[in-house]
Protein backbone atom coordinates (compact mmCIF):
# COMPACT_ATOMS: atom_id res chain seq x y z
CA UNK A 1 0.00 0.00 0.00
CA UNK A 2 1.56 3.69 -1.16
CA UNK A 3 0.21 6.58 1.04
CA UNK A 4 0.75 10.21 1.15
CA UNK A 5 0.66 12.13 4.14
CA UNK A 6 -0.25 16.28 3.59
CA UNK A 7 1.15 18.57 6.02
CA UNK A 8 1.87 21.80 6.92
CA UNK A 9 5.55 20.61 8.29
CA UNK A 10 7.66 17.32 8.67
CA UNK A 11 9.33 17.39 11.98
CA UNK A 12 13.24 17.61 11.78
CA UNK A 13 12.88 19.30 8.47
CA UNK A 14 13.44 23.02 9.14
CA UNK A 15 10.14 22.49 11.59
CA UNK A 16 9.44 21.43 15.42
CA UNK A 17 5.71 21.71 15.72
CA UNK A 18 3.19 19.53 16.82
CA UNK A 19 1.43 18.80 13.23
CA UNK A 20 4.74 17.84 12.12
CA UNK A 21 5.78 15.55 15.03
CA UNK A 22 2.89 13.93 14.53
CA UNK A 23 3.31 13.27 10.84
CA UNK A 24 6.95 12.02 11.43
CA UNK A 25 5.56 9.50 13.72
CA UNK A 26 2.58 8.24 11.96
CA UNK A 27 4.67 7.90 8.84
CA UNK A 28 7.28 5.89 10.63
CA UNK A 29 5.09 3.57 12.63
CA UNK A 30 3.12 3.34 8.73
CA UNK A 31 6.60 2.41 7.06
CA UNK A 32 6.74 0.10 10.36
CA UNK A 33 4.05 -1.48 9.31
CA UNK A 34 5.11 -2.67 6.14
CA UNK A 35 3.21 0.60 3.99
CA UNK A 36 5.19 2.86 1.22
CA UNK A 37 4.82 6.44 2.63
CA UNK A 38 5.27 9.80 0.86
CA UNK A 39 4.72 12.96 2.65
CA UNK A 40 4.21 16.22 0.79
CA UNK A 41 4.73 19.54 2.70
CA UNK A 42 5.23 23.63 2.19
CA UNK A 43 9.28 23.45 1.69
CA UNK A 44 11.08 24.94 5.06
CA UNK A 45 12.46 28.66 4.69
CA UNK A 46 16.11 28.47 4.16
CA UNK A 47 16.20 25.13 2.98
CA UNK A 48 17.29 24.21 -1.03
CA UNK A 49 16.53 20.42 -1.32
CA UNK A 50 13.58 19.73 -2.71
CA UNK A 51 13.43 15.76 -1.37
CA UNK A 52 14.99 14.06 1.31
CA UNK A 53 14.06 11.03 3.43
CA UNK A 54 13.56 10.66 7.05
CA UNK A 55 12.67 7.46 8.57
CA UNK A 56 12.07 5.38 5.71
CA UNK A 57 9.51 8.26 4.44
CA UNK A 58 10.03 10.22 0.94
CA UNK A 59 9.64 13.81 2.19
CA UNK A 60 8.78 15.54 -1.08
CA UNK A 61 8.52 20.02 -0.27
CA UNK A 62 6.94 22.60 -2.30
CA UNK A 63 7.58 25.47 -3.27
CA UNK A 64 5.80 28.06 -0.88
CA UNK A 65 5.03 30.23 -3.50
CA UNK A 66 4.01 27.85 -5.85
CA UNK A 67 1.54 25.67 -3.97
CA UNK A 68 0.03 25.02 -7.23
CA UNK A 69 2.59 22.45 -8.28
CA UNK A 70 1.47 19.76 -5.39
CA UNK A 71 -1.32 18.60 -7.98
CA UNK A 72 1.82 17.39 -10.15
CA UNK A 73 3.33 15.79 -7.43
CA UNK A 74 0.01 14.06 -6.22
CA UNK A 75 -0.73 12.76 -10.02
CA UNK A 76 2.83 11.75 -10.45
CA UNK A 77 2.49 9.97 -6.84
CA UNK A 78 -0.43 8.35 -7.44
CA UNK A 79 -1.02 6.80 -3.83
CA UNK A 80 -3.54 4.87 -2.66
CA UNK A 81 -4.92 7.08 -0.53
CA UNK A 82 -4.40 10.48 0.36
CA UNK A 83 -4.15 11.35 4.42
CA UNK A 84 -4.12 14.91 5.55
CA UNK A 85 -2.51 15.91 9.23
CA UNK A 86 -5.23 19.22 9.70
CA UNK A 87 -6.57 19.24 6.54
CA UNK A 88 -5.40 22.48 4.65
CA UNK A 89 -5.44 24.21 1.08
CA UNK A 90 -3.08 21.49 -0.30
CA UNK A 91 -5.60 18.81 0.86
CA UNK A 92 -8.08 20.65 -1.47
CA UNK A 93 -5.27 20.36 -4.33
CA UNK A 94 -4.97 16.49 -3.64
CA UNK A 95 -8.65 15.88 -3.93
CA UNK A 96 -8.26 18.17 -7.56
CA UNK A 97 -5.69 16.15 -8.96
CA UNK A 98 -6.07 12.42 -8.06
CA UNK A 99 -10.37 12.54 -7.41
CA UNK A 100 -11.16 9.35 -7.58
CA UNK A 101 -8.32 7.85 -4.93
CA UNK A 102 -9.02 7.91 -1.30
CA UNK A 103 -8.90 11.33 0.98
CA UNK A 104 -9.06 11.12 4.80
CA UNK A 105 -8.22 13.68 7.53
CA UNK A 106 -6.82 13.72 10.92
CA UNK A 107 -8.64 17.21 12.55
CA UNK A 108 -5.40 17.55 14.81
CA UNK A 109 -6.41 20.96 16.21
CA UNK A 110 -10.16 22.53 14.48
CA UNK A 111 -9.61 26.25 15.39
CA UNK A 112 -12.88 28.53 16.61
CA UNK A 113 -13.09 32.26 15.63
CA UNK A 114 -12.04 32.79 19.76
CA UNK A 115 -9.02 29.74 18.70
CA UNK A 116 -7.90 32.06 16.31
CA UNK A 117 -8.01 35.26 18.24
CA UNK A 118 -6.01 34.05 21.02
CA UNK A 119 -2.90 33.10 18.37
CA UNK A 120 -3.71 36.38 16.99
CA UNK A 121 -2.83 38.19 20.38
CA UNK A 122 -0.14 35.41 21.04
CA UNK A 123 2.34 35.27 17.86
CA UNK A 124 5.13 33.42 17.18
CA UNK A 125 6.31 35.87 14.98
CA UNK A 126 4.05 38.79 13.61
CA UNK A 127 0.14 38.94 13.00
CA UNK A 128 0.50 38.61 9.59
CA UNK A 129 2.16 35.15 9.83
CA UNK A 130 -0.87 34.64 11.88
CA UNK A 131 -3.06 35.77 9.43
CA UNK A 132 -1.40 33.74 6.78
CA UNK A 133 -1.59 30.29 8.79
CA UNK A 134 -5.18 31.22 9.21
CA UNK A 135 -5.79 31.84 4.90
CA UNK A 136 -3.68 28.41 4.48
CA UNK A 137 -6.73 26.21 6.85
CA UNK A 138 -9.96 28.28 7.04
CA UNK A 139 -9.89 29.27 3.28
CA UNK A 140 -13.21 27.87 1.53
CA UNK A 141 -11.47 25.27 -0.53
CA UNK A 142 -9.47 23.73 2.53
CA UNK A 143 -13.03 23.64 4.36
CA UNK A 144 -14.91 22.12 1.15
CA UNK A 145 -11.91 19.46 0.78
CA UNK A 146 -13.11 18.31 4.77
CA UNK A 147 -16.81 18.16 3.94
CA UNK A 148 -15.53 16.03 0.82
CA UNK A 149 -13.36 13.65 2.45
CA UNK A 150 -13.74 9.75 2.72
CA UNK A 151 -12.89 9.26 6.31
CA UNK A 152 -12.64 12.03 8.89
CA UNK A 153 -10.37 11.31 12.57
CA UNK A 154 -9.33 13.22 15.47
CA UNK A 155 -6.58 12.38 17.89
CA UNK A 156 -8.97 12.74 21.54
CA UNK A 157 -12.34 12.35 21.93
CA UNK A 158 -13.39 15.89 23.06
CA UNK A 159 -12.19 16.94 19.17
CA UNK A 160 -15.22 15.07 17.26
CA UNK A 161 -17.92 16.84 18.84
CA UNK A 162 -16.04 20.35 18.06
CA UNK A 163 -14.87 19.52 14.77
CA UNK A 164 -18.57 18.16 13.75
CA UNK A 165 -19.83 21.55 14.78
CA UNK A 166 -17.32 24.13 13.46
CA UNK A 167 -17.69 22.11 9.65
CA UNK A 168 -21.06 21.42 9.83
CA UNK A 169 -20.51 17.91 9.64
CA UNK A 170 -23.05 15.17 9.35
CA UNK A 171 -21.06 13.16 12.23
CA UNK A 172 -18.49 13.24 13.90
CA UNK A 173 -15.08 12.17 13.06
CA UNK A 174 -14.02 8.63 14.42
CA UNK A 175 -10.53 8.31 16.46
CA UNK A 176 -7.21 7.28 15.48
CA UNK A 177 -4.57 8.31 18.50
CA UNK A 178 -1.73 9.51 17.53
CA UNK A 179 1.41 6.84 18.29
CA UNK A 180 3.86 7.08 21.25
CA UNK A 181 6.47 5.24 22.45
CA UNK A 182 6.25 3.63 26.14
CA UNK A 183 9.41 3.03 27.66
CA UNK A 184 8.92 -0.30 29.57
CA UNK A 185 10.71 1.40 33.14
CA UNK A 186 11.69 4.65 34.02
CA UNK A 187 14.04 6.31 37.34
CA UNK A 188 12.28 9.34 38.80
CA UNK A 189 14.93 11.49 40.28
CA UNK A 190 15.08 12.00 44.07
CA UNK A 191 14.14 15.10 43.80
CA UNK A 192 10.62 16.93 43.08
CA UNK A 193 11.55 17.49 39.36
CA UNK A 194 9.05 19.58 36.96
CA UNK A 195 9.48 19.92 33.57
CA UNK A 196 8.48 22.18 30.60
CA UNK A 197 8.45 20.27 26.94
CA UNK A 198 7.33 22.48 24.30
CA UNK A 199 7.67 25.30 21.86
CA UNK A 200 8.59 28.72 23.70
CA UNK A 201 6.40 30.96 21.86
CA UNK A 202 4.68 33.27 22.95
CA UNK A 203 1.19 31.65 23.13
CA UNK A 204 2.90 28.68 25.22
CA UNK A 205 3.41 31.71 27.80
CA UNK A 206 6.84 29.74 29.20
CA UNK A 207 7.29 32.86 31.42
CA UNK A 208 5.11 31.49 33.28
CA UNK A 209 6.60 28.09 34.06
CA UNK A 210 10.17 30.41 34.56
CA UNK A 211 8.33 32.23 37.24
CA UNK A 212 7.48 29.20 39.07
CA UNK A 213 10.72 28.12 38.94
CA UNK A 214 11.79 31.50 41.31
CA UNK A 215 8.85 30.60 43.40
CA UNK A 216 9.29 27.07 44.03
CA UNK A 217 13.43 26.45 44.91
CA UNK A 218 12.94 22.83 46.17
CA UNK A 219 12.17 21.86 43.14
CA UNK A 220 14.50 21.02 40.29
CA UNK A 221 13.06 22.71 36.81
CA UNK A 222 13.78 21.09 33.38
CA UNK A 223 12.55 23.81 30.40
CA UNK A 224 13.09 21.93 26.96
CA UNK A 225 12.16 23.10 23.73
CA UNK A 226 13.30 26.58 21.52
CA UNK A 227 11.63 29.63 20.48
CA UNK A 228 10.68 30.35 16.70
CA UNK A 229 11.09 33.72 17.39
CA UNK A 230 14.93 34.10 18.15
CA UNK A 231 14.74 37.66 19.42
CA UNK A 232 12.22 36.04 21.48
CA UNK A 233 14.44 33.72 23.00
CA UNK A 234 17.41 35.68 24.02
CA UNK A 235 14.74 38.06 26.19
CA UNK A 236 13.71 34.85 27.91
CA UNK A 237 17.13 33.41 28.39
CA UNK A 238 18.42 37.01 29.83
CA UNK A 239 15.41 37.36 32.50
CA UNK A 240 16.13 33.89 33.40
CA UNK A 241 19.79 32.61 32.93
CA UNK A 242 20.15 33.25 36.61
CA UNK A 243 17.23 31.38 38.06
CA UNK A 244 19.78 28.20 40.49
CA UNK A 245 16.94 26.06 40.12
CA UNK A 246 15.71 26.51 36.44
CA UNK A 247 17.82 24.38 33.49
CA UNK A 248 17.33 25.84 31.00
CA UNK A 249 17.71 22.70 28.38
CA UNK A 250 17.04 24.08 25.29
CA UNK A 251 15.87 22.14 21.98
CA UNK A 252 15.87 18.59 21.79
CA UNK A 253 14.90 16.04 18.70
CA UNK A 254 13.67 12.93 20.22
CA UNK A 255 14.05 11.40 17.25
CA UNK A 256 17.37 11.32 16.32
CA UNK A 257 18.29 10.91 20.28
CA UNK A 258 16.97 9.60 23.50
CA UNK A 259 17.74 12.91 25.74
CA UNK A 260 14.25 13.86 26.08
CA UNK A 261 12.94 10.09 27.29
CA UNK A 262 15.63 10.40 30.12
CA UNK A 263 14.34 14.01 31.37
CA UNK A 264 10.53 13.10 30.60
CA UNK A 265 11.76 9.82 32.69
CA UNK A 266 13.45 11.52 35.36
CA UNK A 267 10.30 14.08 35.99
CA UNK A 268 7.41 14.00 38.28
CA UNK A 269 5.24 16.20 36.60
CA UNK A 270 4.47 18.16 33.08
CA UNK A 271 3.19 21.36 33.63
CA UNK A 272 2.23 23.40 30.24
CA UNK A 273 0.89 26.92 30.46
CA UNK A 274 -0.18 27.49 27.06
CA UNK A 275 -2.76 29.93 26.32
CA UNK A 276 -4.58 27.21 23.20
CA UNK A 277 -4.45 23.45 23.19
CA UNK A 278 -5.72 21.00 20.87
CA UNK A 279 -4.61 17.88 22.86
CA UNK A 280 -1.00 17.78 22.98
CA UNK A 281 1.53 15.70 22.05
CA UNK A 282 3.22 16.19 25.07
CA UNK A 283 0.38 15.17 27.36
CA UNK A 284 0.66 11.66 25.68
CA UNK A 285 4.79 11.51 26.23
CA UNK A 286 4.87 12.80 29.88
CA UNK A 287 2.03 9.91 30.48
CA UNK A 288 3.56 7.56 28.59
CA UNK A 289 6.84 8.42 31.24
CA UNK A 290 4.64 8.25 34.50
CA UNK A 291 4.35 11.97 34.81
CA UNK A 292 1.51 13.95 36.15
CA UNK A 293 0.06 16.98 34.16
CA UNK A 294 -0.34 20.36 35.92
CA UNK A 295 -2.29 22.49 32.93
CA UNK A 296 -4.81 25.69 32.47
CA UNK A 297 -6.13 23.19 29.69
CA UNK A 298 -8.01 19.81 29.79
CA UNK A 299 -8.32 18.39 26.49
CA UNK A 300 -9.66 14.62 27.67
CA UNK A 301 -9.55 15.40 31.31
CA UNK A 302 -6.15 15.02 31.05
CA UNK A 303 -4.96 17.19 33.63
CA UNK A 304 -7.84 16.83 35.84
CA UNK A 305 -7.47 13.18 35.62
CA UNK A 306 -3.91 12.58 35.44
CA UNK A 307 -2.73 15.92 36.93
CA UNK A 308 -4.17 19.00 38.36
CA UNK A 309 -6.36 21.31 36.17
CA UNK A 310 -5.46 25.00 36.76
CA UNK A 311 -8.14 27.20 36.62
CA UNK A 312 -7.04 29.82 38.81
CA UNK A 313 -2.98 30.26 37.60
CA UNK A 314 -2.02 29.37 40.74
CA UNK A 315 0.27 26.63 39.31
CA UNK A 316 2.47 26.45 42.57
CA UNK A 317 -0.73 25.02 44.91
CA UNK A 318 -1.24 22.68 42.63
CA UNK A 319 2.73 21.19 42.54
CA UNK A 320 2.44 21.04 45.63
CA UNK A 321 -1.07 19.32 45.89
CA UNK A 322 0.36 16.52 43.93
CA UNK A 323 3.84 16.67 46.04
CA UNK A 324 1.45 15.87 48.72
CA UNK A 325 2.57 12.41 49.61
CA UNK A 326 3.29 11.12 46.36
CA UNK A 327 0.03 12.16 44.90
CA UNK A 328 1.82 12.81 41.58
CA UNK A 329 3.35 9.50 41.29
CA UNK A 330 -0.54 7.93 41.33
CA UNK A 331 -1.89 10.30 39.03
CA UNK A 332 1.39 9.49 36.46
CA UNK A 333 0.29 5.84 36.59
CA UNK A 334 -2.80 6.09 36.22
CA UNK A 335 -2.23 8.58 32.89
CA UNK A 336 0.67 5.75 32.26
CA UNK A 337 -2.17 2.85 31.67
CA UNK A 338 -4.77 5.10 29.72
CA UNK A 339 -1.96 6.01 26.58
CA UNK A 340 -0.76 2.74 26.98
CA UNK A 341 -4.25 1.37 25.78
CA UNK A 342 -5.05 4.10 23.35
CA UNK A 343 -1.46 5.37 22.25
CA UNK A 344 1.06 2.50 22.41
CA UNK A 345 3.26 2.09 19.19
CA UNK A 346 2.11 -0.66 17.49
CA UNK A 347 -1.78 -0.41 17.96
CA UNK A 348 -2.17 3.01 17.33
CA UNK A 349 -0.32 1.76 14.55
CA UNK A 350 -2.36 -0.51 13.09
CA UNK A 351 -5.65 1.48 13.91
CA UNK A 352 -3.94 3.41 10.77
CA UNK A 353 -2.96 0.85 8.78
CA UNK A 354 -7.06 -1.11 9.48
CA UNK A 355 -8.81 2.09 8.79
CA UNK A 356 -7.24 2.55 5.35
CA UNK A 357 -7.84 -1.17 4.50
CA UNK A 358 -11.50 -0.15 5.40
CA UNK A 359 -11.81 2.97 3.22
CA UNK A 360 -9.76 1.09 0.60
CA UNK A 361 -12.20 -1.37 0.34
CA UNK A 362 -15.17 0.65 0.42
CA UNK A 363 -13.94 3.00 -2.27
CA UNK A 364 -13.90 0.15 -4.31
Amino acid sequence: MRACLICAEFFGWGTRGGFGYATRIVGRELVKQGLEVHAVVPRPAGKSETELELDGVRIIGIERRDLLSAKHVFRDLAADLYHSQQPSLLSAFAQQAVPDTVHLATLRDPRSARDWWTEFNHPTISRPQVLNTWAFYENPMARQAIRRMHGLYVPADFLAEKAQRLYGLGQAPGLLPTPVGMPEAVTKDEMPTICFVGRWDRIKRPELFFDLAERTPEARFLAIGKAHNSAYEEELRRRYSQVPNLHLVGYIDQFSSDRLSEYLGRSWILVNTSAKEALPNTFVEACAHRCAIVAPVNPDGFASRFGRHVTDGDYGRAIRELLDGGEWRRRGMAGFDYVRERNALERAARLHVDAYGRHLRDRR
